[in-house]
């Protein structure tokens, strides 16, 4: 059982045993490794990811086993037992076979992924106060302390994304503990028991003239530790180098390993290659499983089962997002949200589909805000209900400034250098030390580490666990919907005006993308109507361009309606919040009076077809040849509602399986959507395989990038994706990727088995060629259900190829007011030459110099530049400041924006620390870090060097990135 001086209060004695009975039970499923890539280098191997998701998902069935779920009978452990836990098994014990887990397990991803870049980002990976190597023990504990601390205030901000980050950093140093240190081999049976109490010592430490390993000419060294009982952690590479008579970490890559005394005593692997102890490996794993288990457990103590649940999306449910226009004319529309808003919170209100996040954002010419967050139905609907139309303005509102972040005010640049001359071999993310410039401000001090993002955003703010308001005039720039909504979610705008703030489309386009969330305008737009609005010009009849836009890029949809109809039509609100799928469609792109069709299996159910505009007619046909026109009513295929020009068609349960026909006859472009509730989906990834450094895997990235070998790692998701030994289940053959908005199949790739077999993982191999098209492109499933017949499946949103890798880094703990920061930029080109202009902001407006505004780069050209940010005194605590960097090619080297955002937290003093518990208390204590391990270095950084990037095998050193979102 677990330490009994490290007290888990939501661990019941009869329950914690069995649970530990279980764990012993688990067999190896793919530090540890990162993750089920690694599983190539070393078959057999228990990896970070793994112990990440076993941990948690043992505290979420923890959890399930203390809380019956209300109307359906208790878990019992003994179904559990033996068995590989899976979250889908969880979620149809719970919650009922219907109910989803993808957010869930995106959530969890999350976590693990987090865990695993710790081994792979620059300004990580190479830290041996977040491995616990070179005998830094003391560091290595208070970092892990410092994170868990950052996770748990983020978590009670509502800042999950930035919290499940932090927590994936402290997990990884936790888990390394067990496997670069020797307290497995000092025959200790539990988890240390002072990893989480800052305030007591680790004792009986080596110190730095105590020898501690013989040399070891083998690839296995299993007694090369001298017989001792101090606790010590072997050395990586050359920084810190190794003093005499000290064990190395060990493996090919470690340099430090042919200095005598040779060797090592890692445990990552059962590879003796890279593992020098590799027969401790599963003792190793098991012990860092558990401690594992006592992390997650502490903060569900600290945050409770609400906080906690909401920390990992433990729930099928999504969240509510609204975004009104408030201004005179929009009444209707405003009362209809209120009646939605109202049927869902009545309807839902104990259910397992009750929202767990409700976001409020009105905007009104000039202006937008407050933003209203909350996790309370009634606090929503009593904010909701304030709300009422008032005054007018011109036409145009700031729709997207609502979803968005506000522009901030030019930046200050400073000159740009190229240092080296052309031809200089580089690798891909800084080195030690990072390239000269001379530039640097001398103030900064030693510690700079962090964490590089692509394509992620978390929105800074204090706010309680029970409800918020940020007032958007008071602190702009201003974050606001697409910010606060939670990933994997759907969000309603409501509006009867087009966009005044349409410079931010490209990037409110990236947001929804990164969030994967999907953005819906219920648009009231009457030309003719002109009260309470005024127009002081001639409108553009494609003044809605920015809607489509950004729409289409999160899956989701603009519906013009008239008021008399708002109400009926806002009803899409509630539908759209049952986790539906979007059937392809084929051909996508919509012709009047030519047919599509689509295709339903036996895994879908309550398909809708949804048909709006300027339409004269339209049929459904199903495949047995039975058909049903537009007429309203009762047909024999289904119910259909009309109003105005918008049609819903809800099909008779069970519906036939088999290919379907639409035609639609319409004036311009109709719009069609079939969705349907399913419990076979999918969550998908992009990644690059790192196969020649020190811990192979899979490292993540949001977006691909073009000219770039990308792997596709593909998680079936839903209770019918688990069939027992023989069983036929559902499987998928292969994925199609298909450009946006023109349909054109760009390629079909074969999807491979990765890891065990109830884990259901899929892989394929995207070549550059396939991503040489900058671009948006869609991804879709294809496969057979258990008994032979078709599946296809497509993703919510679609993706975007873009045009260049654009990492930025910073601290990978908090900040503080009153301090600096060094902040890394590094662009690299992939595809030919690009001539780049860079743009920069930070929110909220601190001071932010960079010293590159543009580069032209050739191909395999990479450009490094730094920023420098100041946090003020008046900064407040347990906030989040995010800085975005923007690329965009001039005339001659046209593409897409490609958008980089940092989230980097704020923490006030550690005397005010209100997580420390009270002198009684026996439990761990969550501390912040020594404010020298958070700040930057001093001396020189980066200065808009442009180098040539290095290559080795696949994927060489690339570093790149998207913890947030993959």
């Amino acid at each position: 059982m677990l330490p009994a001086d490290v007290p888990l209060s939501h661990l019941s004695p009869p329950v914690l045993p069995l649970l530990l009975l279980l764990l012993q039970q688990l067999p190896p499923t793919a530090s540890f490794f990162p993750n089920i890539w690694s599983l190539l280098a070393a078959p057999g191997s228990i990896t970070h990811q793994d112990l990440t998701e076993e941990a948690a998902l043992n505290v979420t069935l923890q959890l399930f086993l203390e809380q019956p779920p209300p109307g359906r009978p208790p878990l019992r452990l003994e179904d559990f037992l033996g068995r590989t836990l899976l979250a889908d098994d969880l979620f149809a014990a719970y919650f009922g076979p219907e109910f989803p887990s993808r957010r869930f397990r995106a959530a969890l991803g999350e976590v693990s992924r987090a865990n695993a870049a710790q081994d792979f980002l620059p300004t990580s990976r190479n830290d041996p106060d977040l491995h616990f190597d070179a005998e830094r023990l003391g560091q290595g504990r208070m970092r892990l302390v410092g994170a868990l601390r950052e996770a748990l205030v983020a978590a009670r901000a509502l800042e999950h994304t930035l919290a499940r980050q932090r927590l994936g950093a402290a997990l990884h140093a936790l888990q390394d503990f067990y496997s670069h240190s020797n307290w497995v081999e000092m025959g200790q049976q539990q988890p240390q028991p002072h990893l989480l109490w800052p305030r007591q010592e680790l004792r009986s430490l080596a110190r730095v003239d105590d020898p501690t390993c013989s040399d070891c000419e083998e690839l296995s060294c299993p007694g090369n530790l001298l017989g001792f009982t101090l606790l010590t952690s072997g050395y990586f590479g050359t920084h810190p180098s190794k003093p005499p008579g000290k064990c190395s970490h060990g493996g090919r890559f470690d340099r430090s390993s042919s200095q005598p005394p040779r060797g090592g005593i890692n445990k990552d692997s059962t590879s003796p290659g890279f593992s020098p102890h590799h027969m401790l490996h599963l003792q190793a794993a098991k012990l860092a499983l558990q401690a594992s288990i006592q992390a997650f457990s502490l903060l569900r103590n600290r945050l409770g089962d609400r906080g906690f649940s909401r920390l990992l999306d433990i729930s099928p449910a999504s969240s509510l997002s609204f975004v009104l226009d408030t201004t005179g004319s929009m009444g209707e529309e405003i009362n209809a949200a209120k009646i939605q808003a109202r049927h869902i919170v009545e309807q839902r209100q104990g259910s397992p589909m009750e929202p767990v996040h409700y976001v409020l954002v009105p905007f009104h010419d000039p202006g937008f805000g407050p933003v209203f967050i909350t996790s309370d139905p009634d606090s929503f609907w009593q904010q909701l209900n304030e709300i009422h139309a008032l005054g007018g303005g011109d036409e145009p509102e700031m729709c997207l400034s609502a979803l968005e972040v506000c522009p901030t005010p030019p930046l200050h640049l400073l000159p740009f250098q190229v240092l080296p001359p052309r031809g200089t071999r580089a690798f891909l993310g800084p080195p030690s030390p990072s390239p000269p410039s001379e530039l640097s401000p001398p103030s900064f001090r030693p510690g700079f580490q962090g964490p590089l993002t692509f394509n992620s955003v978390l929105p800074g703010s204090t706010h309680s666990p029970a409800a918020t308001m940020f007032n958007a005039h008071a602190l702009p720039p201003c974050q606001l919907a697409l910010l606060h909504t939670p990933p994997l979610s759907d969000i309603f705008v409501f509006t009867d005006a087009s966009p005044k703030d349409a410079m931010l489309t490209s990037r409110v386009e990236s947001l929804t993308q990164e969030r994967r969330c999907r953005v819906t305008f219920l648009v009231t737009e009457d030309p003719s109507r002109v009260q309470g609005r005024a127009r002081r010009e001639v409108l553009s009849p494609l003044r809605f361009e920015p809607y489509e836009a950004v729409a289409l890029a999160s899956g989701g949809e603009v519906i013009f309606t008239k008021d008399q109809h708002i109400q009926d039509v806002a009803a899409i609100v509630g539908d759209s919040m049952a986790d539906l799928v979007t059937l392809p469609l084929e051909p996508p792109v919509v012709v009047s009076g030519r047919s599509l069709v689509f295709r339903v299996d036996a895994l879908l159910q309550k398909v809708t077809v949804r048909i709006h505009r300027e339409v004269s007619s339209f049929w459904i046909r199903n495949p047995a040849g039975v058909s049903q026109d537009q007429e309203e009513g009762e047909g024999p295929l289904g119910h259909t509602r009309r109003f105005g020009q918008f049609w819903i068609v809800t099909l008779n349960d069970p519906p036939q399986t088999g290919t379907w026909e639409i035609q639609v006859t319409a004036e311009g472009t109709p719009r069609v959507r079939v969705q349907a509730q399913t419990a076979l989906n999918f969550l998908f990834y992009f990644g690059i395989p790192m196969e020649d450094g020190p811990h192979p895997g899979l490292y993540p990235l949001t977006q691909p990038v073009a000219g770039l070998q990308t792997q596709l790692l593909v998680e079936v998701t839903g209770p019918g994706s688990r069939g027992k030994l023989g069983d036929p289940r559902p499987h998928f053959s292969h994925i199609v990727l298909r450009g946006v908005p023109d349909g054109a199949e760009r390629g079909r790739v074969p999807l491979e088995p990765t890891g065990p077999r109830e884990r259901n993982l899929l892989t394929a191999s995207l070549p550059p060629t396939l991503l040489s098209t900058t671009g948006p492109f869609s991804v879709e499933l294809i496969g057979q259900d258990g008994e032979g017949r078709g599946l296809h499946r497509a993703a919510p949103q679609p993706c975007t190829v873009v045009p260049v890798l654009l990492e930025l880094g910073g601290s990978p703990g908090f900040l503080a007011p009153g301090s600096k920061a060094l902040l890394s930029l590094r662009i690299t080109s992939f595809s030919g030459p690009q001539d780049l202009d860079l743009r920069t902001s930070v929110s909220p407006s601190f001071p932010l110099t960079s010293n590159l505004s543009r580069v032209r780069l050739e191909l395999n050209e990479s450009a490094w530049g730094s920023l420098w940010l100041e946090v003020p005194d008046s900064a407040a605590p347990d906030s989040v400041v995010t800085v975005t960097v923007t690329v965009t090619g001039r005339e001659a080297s046209p593409g897409p924006p490609t958008h980089a955002f940092l989230r980097l937290l704020v923490l006030g003093p550690a005397l005010q620390d209100p997580l420390a518990a009270p002198a009684h208390s026996s439990g761990p204590i969550l501390t912040s870090t020594s404010p020298a391990s958070t700040l930057v270095t001093q001396g020189r950084a980066g200065g808009g060097q442009v180098d040539k990037p290095w290559w080795g095998t696949v994927g060489g050193v690339l570093l790149l990135l998207g913890l947030a979102s993959w």
